[in-house]
């Protein structure tokens, strides 16, 4: 498909403002906890739980925010997200109570719902219609560099400024630059007639489903318990690895050196999606997906001990990471159709956000009472195995 200036200024706009939001939303957290703990003695299961209850609001209001989307498009509500994240993130730079702490972050999961990658998808479905795998592609491999833009970024302002002006800047960052890029955004369009006759002539697979129908569909939610169990295995790894790593005896520098293997996977990944897998169904490509994380697992549980090993984990982890998030954007409108893509892909979010909120507290209990870091691989490999087992279900049902 070619894309028309209009088509290529909505990718443009989304690319950074995903940029933005990832950044000071997701990653920033990583950096700025350790002293916020520091500043305010709190423990850190307060500092990050605080940010744990913010992915379980931005779960339990996804279906919503995928209504609105569905209704309104993405410049109303994205700018809406947009609004909402700067106010939240000036409240949290202004913290000095634990209420109001956790008050900012529950403003900042309503913020998540409306901005982050699930609102993408779904401004840039409408947009393009059955044209828009391409376009989600091409969003999430400007996404990918999120944190490696604002983790060095988000260190170098701590040094400088403390992590309640570095928050404070993001807020406004918000409020300058994301509010008014959404605010171009084109409204949500109507289908063409031709494309709604295509629908209608279309196989099932192609049919626009209602929330009501896809709710009632079995695949919908082994697609949903696919992709929840999946994110619980990647939130739990994406903060206790480096640590699992020197449990088994590896140097923290080599830890740190592989995990830096990661991030260019994933963009690997999406590269490889958007060349190698274009003429691919969605389907097909989720099963490598899915298959790669209990590899990548299992070379960890049987070779650990390895540098090599750790090295060709972090590989299939960064590849199956990078592509989850292309299949989880475009799959729902493979299965399900375009017209209810933000309330049936905002439905089919909400326990894997939920995954992503309990993996890292769940590991960080069992690390306590577990007798090797390999009994935390196994129950990850189980889950990950889960989540396969999931999928590959969802596609017979189909």
């Amino acid at each position: 498909m070619k894309h028309t200036p209009h088509a290529l200024q909505t990718i443009a706009i989304l690319a950074v403002t995903q940029i933005l939001s990832w950044g000071s939303l997701y990653y920033a957290i990583a950096i700025l906890a350790p002293e916020i703990q520091k500043e305010m003695g709190w423990r850190a299961e307060l500092v990050f739980g605080a940010f744990s209850w913010s992915l379980l609001v931005a779960g339990m209001i996804a279906t919503y925010s995928g209504m609105l989307l569905d209704r309104h498009g993405g410049r109303l509500v994205m700018g809406m997200g947009s609004a909402t994240c700067g106010l939240g993130l000036i409240l949290l730079s202004s913290a000095h109570t634990l209420p109001i702490y956790f008050l900012a972050w529950s403003i900042l999961g309503l913020a998540m719902a409306m901005t982050l990658y699930e609102a993408a998808f779904a401004t840039i479905t409408h947009h393009f219609t059955i044209h828009s795998r391409q376009a989600i592609s091409t969003l999430t491999l400007f996404g990918g560099f999120a944190s490696t833009v604002f983790w060095p970024l988000t260190q170098k302002l701590n040094s400088m400024i403390g992590w309640r002006d570095t928050y404070l800047a993001y807020g406004i960052a918000q409020l300058l630059v994301c509010l008014p890029l959404h605010l171009l955004l084109q409204k949500k369009r109507a289908v063409p007639h031709v494309e709604i006759a295509k629908a209608k002539t279309a196989p099932d697979t192609q049919r626009s489903h209602s929330l009501q129908e896809a709710l009632r569909n079995p695949t919908f939610w082994k697609l949903a318990f696919a992709f929840s169990a999946n994110s619980f295995v990647f939130s739990a790894l994406s903060v206790h690895l480096i640590p699992l790593l020197g449990q088994v005896g590896h140097p923290v520098t080599l830890a740190v050196f592989m995990a830096a293997l990661i991030g260019p996977m994933q963009v690997a990944g999406r590269i490889g999606e958007m060349t190698l897998a274009r003429n691919a169904l969605p389907q097909t490509v989720g099963k490598f997906t899915f298959a790669a994380l209990p590899a990548a697992l299992l070379t960890l549980i049987l070779f650990g001990t390895h540098a090599w090993a750790i090295a060709l984990f972090c590989v299939f982890y960064g590849l199956s990471n990078g592509i989850l998030t292309i299949v989880r954007g475009t799959i729902p409108q493979a299965l399900f159709g375009t017209k209810n893509y933000g309330a049936i892909s905002g439905a089919m979010s909400g326990p894997a956000l939920f995954s992503k909120a309990a993996g890292p507290l769940i590991i960080a209990s069992l690390v306590q009472h577990a007798s090797s870091p390999d009994v935390i691989f196994a129950c990850l490999l189980l889950f990950s195995i889960a989540s396969l087992a999931f999928y590959l279900a969802a596609l017979k049902t189909r």
